[in-house]
């Protein structure tokens, strides 16, 4: 039969309002008379029904959500056939779509677009444990209710992530607005693929505006392939470095570069949302929501960070004043693409991919607690050695220092440093399976003097590729007190 407004499905569900439609189905705002609530309902087209092949998906969708339990996912509440018209019944959701919310207020507050971020990754992450991948992440896909929460919807294309061979030949699965390399080209999906496509919603949500546009679905899709994202902080340059990062690890063309799970995402948001938090003095709306959700661990790192954005900038411009040293206080933001070399690119690394290294005769730490200032994009924060009686580490060690983890093999070309002080000396190190106990263990690639702010080393790895990034400090520069250190307000790895 052909549901009409008025209706009644199953003797119980009455049909108010259409809401939306699609090529498979249309869905309705309906009145559950036996519950007295409001429902979502998506009525398979009648035509259609008629496909055993798209009945399965059909209901599959049904059965793929109401595995899911999480508060960011629209939740299946009831799923049947009248006269031949299978239905799905959901929880209705009063509100609006990501994608309408983009459409009317243009780019979003940066603390609210990374707090759905945030949602949207928990809603992936309980359906990637369940072994589950979207595959269509997008705006039009995430409702955003009254109280201001994102839920995740449109399951209907999801499939089993061990079931990874989701497309036909030349046929794409996913909007191609959104859609990850591999899926573009046909390959097996994972949740990676669906990682790619919430950065590109990320992108989108801090931007306005999708990144690539073409005369065809398949040329936006072959963009995503062939052409680098454009950067996030040239049409938002209140992005922060550390922000910035998490967009690009996440839409990294290849899989050894990108997030390998959500939750690794989430993680870095998290550290990015309570950054915008102190930044800001607070957050407001849905930021606030969200946070006040978060781990306490991460809050309190939000505490942290509201006390110290004060004191270590007094405390900076005092040690300058004192030593008479030239410190980096320039408006533009150390890790920007307009300040790295021509031929090079970022390779996106998240706020948490930096470690001390501090190996025997070393205590195995070497000031563990600054490590959030290293990559959290501020030239004012930096992560810096213990301080010492000689350049040379008091005689008691060979160095200290800190190496990144690139959470993959990455073929890195060079690497730069940003400095509050230059005047030190640094030799450069990588490692492919673990971090190595000793310095003698690591792979030797590059180093040299520290001798200006900002300062870009090659690194020489022969094409191969490393996880591990390690710089080493072996000499170090005078400061306050006649005592000697080095600090480190920046790093970047580049391809």
């Amino acid at each position: 039969m052909a549901v009409m407004v008025g209706a009644k499905l199953h003797g119980r569900y009455r049909i108010e309002a259409q809401i939306g439609a699609g090529g498979m189905s249309t869905v309705y705002r309906a009145f559950d008379e036996t519950l007295e609530r409001e429902v979502a309902i998506k009525v398979l087209h009648s035509d259609i029904s008629r496909d055993p092949a798209a009945l399965e998906r059909f209901g599959r969708e049904a059965r793929t959500v109401a595995q899911l339990s999480d508060p960011h996912i629209v939740m299946v509440i009831d799923a049947g056939e009248d006269e031949g018209d299978p239905y799905i019944v959901f929880e209705y959701v009063r509100g609006e779509t990501l994608k309408d919310r983009i459409r009317r207020e243009g780019p979003l507050p940066v603390s609210e677009a990374v707090a759905y971020a945030i949602e949207i990754a928990q809603a992936l992450q309980a359906a990637h444990e369940r072994g589950l991948v979207h595959r269509d992440i997008k705006p039009q896909n995430v409702m955003i209710g009254e109280e201001g929460g994102a839920k995740v919807a449109d399951f209907g294309i999801a499939q089993g992530i061990e079931n990874t061979q989701l497309t036909a030949a030349g046929k794409i699965v996913g909007t191609t607005d959104y859609v990850s390399p591999e899926q573009a080209l046909g390959h097996d999906v994972t949740g990676q693929s669906d990682i790619y496509s919430l950065g590109i919603v990320l992108y989108e949500m801090l931007t306005g505006d999708i990144p690539f546009k073409g005369d065809s679905g398949v040329s936006v899709a072959m963009k995503h392939v062939q052409e680098g994202l454009p950067d996030v902080q040239r049409r938002r340059p209140e992005v922060s470095a550390a922000l910035a990062a998490v967009v690009e690890r996440a839409t990294a063309k290849e899989l050894g570069n990108r997030y390998r799970h959500v939750d690794q995402m989430e993680a870095d948001l998290e550290d990015v949302l309570t950054y915008e938090a102190a930044r800001d003095g607070g957050a407001t709306g849905e930021a606030t929501a969200v946070l006040k959700q978060l781990p306490a661990t991460v809050k309190a790192r939000a505490r942290w960070r509201r006390r110290a954005l004060a004191v270590v900038v007094y405390l900076v411009v005092a040690a300058a004043v004192t030593a008479g040293a030239v410190y980096l206080f320039k408006g533009d933001d150390p890790d920007t693409a307009s300040n790295l070399p021509s031929n090079l690119t970022p390779i996106g690394l998240g706020a948490r991919d930096g470690r001390d290294y501090d190996p025997p005769p070393g205590d195995k730490s070497e000031n563990t607690s600054q490590l959030p200032n290293l990559l959290d994009g501020r030239p004012d924060t930096f992560w810096a050695t213990e301080r010492y009686d000689t350049p040379e580490f008091a005689n008691i060690k060979d160095g200290a220092g800190v190496y990144l983890d690139a959470g993959g093999p990455v073929v890195a070309r060079a690497m730069q440093i940003v400095t509050p002080k230059a005047g030190w000396s640094v030799e450069l190190y990588v490692a492919k399976n673990s971090v190595p106990a000793s310095v003698a263990d690591w792979t030797p690639v590059g180093g040299g003097e520290v001798d200006k702010v900002r300062q870009t080393f090659g690194l020489d790895t022969g094409g191969q590729a490393f996880q591990y990034y390690l710089v080493w400090i072996t000499k170090l520069t005078d400061g306050p007190n006649g005592r000697y250190s080095a600090g480190i307000s920046g790093l970047r790895l580049l391809g």
